[in-house]
């Protein structure tokens, strides 16, 4: 089963010190879970302030600075992993350095048909020029069940031929929708004990959906890509540029 690991922490909480045990214990996980064939990629995002949120009402593109939702905690980075089950990836969960100081949540990804082949290779190796943005999907899950199964089939196949039309152009990484948040698990550590609770980490209106890992010229060209998927006409997505891995060292966490 895949999972996908939304890392959330306060920004400002974390020392110089701190950071390079973070990086020396995630780059740990990471080379593990390779090692037991569980690993399908992973990275840190570039702060929330340079983060752009879009929304599409009546054909017409809402693009706001900043992130989806305002927190105490920011979504500071992701994993995508392949484990047997909920158990184990709560296990890794509980062993990433911001499940101490934040929280990190849990999303089964729903295996849709039909998606081109995943290049995660390429957040190390992209072409020169462009740059790996995250896209989040967040959606009115109610809104969704009022417009129907019909509704929701048309919106995607539509985000299947948006895929599609990324990979032809070599813009894509890879894709998913995720199960409902009601599927979502959150794992916190406070004084060495687990803390795990039902539920997504963040109660919003809007709940996260799905995501694209792209790749990019620039920040408009990534929001110009967001706008075109579906779930942005209901919903909102939210774009965040990938940090180079190499900088992750000299990089707050």
């Amino acid at each position: 089963m895949r999972y996908m690991l939304l890392i959330y922490s306060p920004e400002a909480a974390w020392t110089a010190d701190e950071w390079k045990g973070c990086v020396t214990t995630s780059q740990g996980i990471c080379e593990e879970l390779i090692a037991k064939g569980q690993f399908r990629a992973a990275s840190p995002l570039h702060p929330v302030a340079t983060g752009t949120t879009v929304r599409v009402r009546d054909s017409q593109q809402l693009v706001t600075s900043g992130p989806f939702a305002e927190t105490t905690e920011q979504l500071g980075g992701f994993y995508v992993i392949d484990v047997p089950d909920l158990d184990q990836a709560i296990a890794i969960a509980a062993r990433l350095p911001a499940a101490k100081k934040g929280t990190v949540e849990i999303r089964p990804i729903f295996k849709l048909e039909g998606l081109p082949a995943e290049k995660f290779e390429l957040l190390q190796h992209h072409p020169a020029g462009l740059t790996p943005y995250l896209l989040l999907c967040y959606d009115d899950e109610q809104g969704w069940e009022r417009a129907g199964e019909a509704a929701m089939s048309k919106a995607m196949q539509e985000a299947l031929g948006n895929v599609q039309g990324l990979a032809e152009r070599q813009r894509y990484l890879s894709a998913s929708p995720l199960h409902p948040s009601s599927t979502a698990t959150s794992v916190r550590i406070r004084q060495d004990r687990r803390q795990i609770t039902d539920g997504p980490f963040a109660e919003t209106h809007e709940a996260l959906g799905g995501y694209y890992v792209i790749l990019a010229e620039n920040q408009a060209e990534a929001v110009a890509i967001a706008a075109r998927h579906p779930g942005a006409r209901l919903g909102s997505v939210e774009v965040r540029a990938l940090f180079d891995v190499s900088t992750l060292s000299t990089t707050p966490c």
